[in-house]
């Protein structure tokens, strides 16, 4: 039987989506690592309505990752999910980085901050991401990109300096007063 730890097991990660009966698919999904097939099981959400039930299932469950919606416009998950994550060891995948669209909408027609280069921010979406990824519980972000020029834009969130938390603070206080 392959463990976790063999080269030849596939690096797959699978998840539950959105709370769909976790019982008999995270069940399943534990076989399938246990064979060797998978590697990596977790469970997913992306509406706040779902929440409590999500918490149930990181406690009761020994999970690999979650991934979860978190905004610098839509912060709930930052208050339990995240440091429950943290604290049970989960990856934490962030969907939905740019708040369904929200964020670009509230800031267009704005230049950005001046400050931003302080953190070599140089486009909103770098800013919106960069808030994301600097965030100690976060493994990775999923942004939606729809165009190329998006995808490179996108990318270069991860280059340079990160906000540390004062930043971090100050761009709450940012977008909150919009």
């Amino acid at each position: 039987m392959a463990t976790i730890d063999d080269p030849h097991v596939p690096k797959r990660l699978i998840a539950v989506h959105n709370l769909r009966d976790t019982a008999t698919p995270l069940r399943t999904l534990r076989e399938l690592r246990q064979a060797g097939r998978i590697r990596y099981v977790g469970t997913t959400t992306s509406f706040p309505r779902q929440y409590p039930d999500f918490e149930r299932t990181m406690r009761a469950e020994t999970l690999d990752f979650i991934q979860v919606d978190y905004a610098l416009d839509s912060r709930e998950t930052a208050a339990t999910i995240l440091p429950l994550a943290a604290d049970r060891g989960m990856a934490v995948m962030i969907n939905l980085p740019f708040g369904r669209g929200r964020l670009f909408q509230a800031v267009q027609g704005k230049a950005l901050p001046p400050w931003a280069t302080s953190f070599d921010c140089a486009s909103w979406a770098r800013f919106f991401l960069k808030y994301i990824v600097s965030h100690p519980a976060v493994t990775c972000c999923v942004p939606g990109t729809a165009k190329v020029d998006y995808l490179l834009d996108n990318l270069g969130a991860a280059q340079g300096r990160l906000s540390d938390a004062a930043t971090r603070r100050r761009m709450e206080e940012f977008i909150d007063k919009l």
